[in-house]
């Protein structure tokens, strides 16, 4: 796979759950994680002692972030307010050449910031809330 610019990672959200997406904001920098616990089912007869783990049964989750400016007032707004009713929504992170991942988040940091001769700024985590599904690029 050649070199993909990190700008074109999408981030969007359904704020209304019509399965109508919008681009959130434009992102300079994102990041998404892929977590699965692990359940330790060694014992004592375990072939060299080794470590034991049972396939599937631990929880598995995602967290998303990204800073950069938002796309209008509408998006800034639809943000701002699941933050403050600590609301679950829909969101897509698109990532090029991979697939686009969707699912129930929600919003475990929102921060503004701004210089005197910048842009106002925001970083945006979230964490899921639900099962995630892939559909491949």
């Amino acid at each position: 796979m050649p070199a993909q610019k990190g700008r074109d990672l999408l981030l969007k959200l359904d704020p209304d759950n019509t399965n109508t997406f919008q681009t959130v904001a434009g992102l300079r920098a994102s990041r998404i994680n892929f977590n699965a616990d692990t359940v330790d089912v060694t014992h004592r007869e375990s072939a060299g002692r080794w470590r034991e783990l049972l396939a599937g049964a631990g929880a598995r989750s995602a967290a998303l972030s990204g800073s950069g400016i938002f796309k209008d007032a509408a998006a800034d707004e639809a943000t701002r307010k699941l933050f403050f009713d600590g609301t679950i929504a829909r969101w897509q992170a698109i990532i090029p050449d991979f697939g686009t991942i969707e699912g129930p988040f929600q919003i475990t940091s929102l921060e503004y910031a701004g210089d005197h001769d910048g842009a106002a700024t925001y970083e945006l985590s979230l964490a899921s809330a639900g099962e995630l599904s892939f559909s491949p690029a």
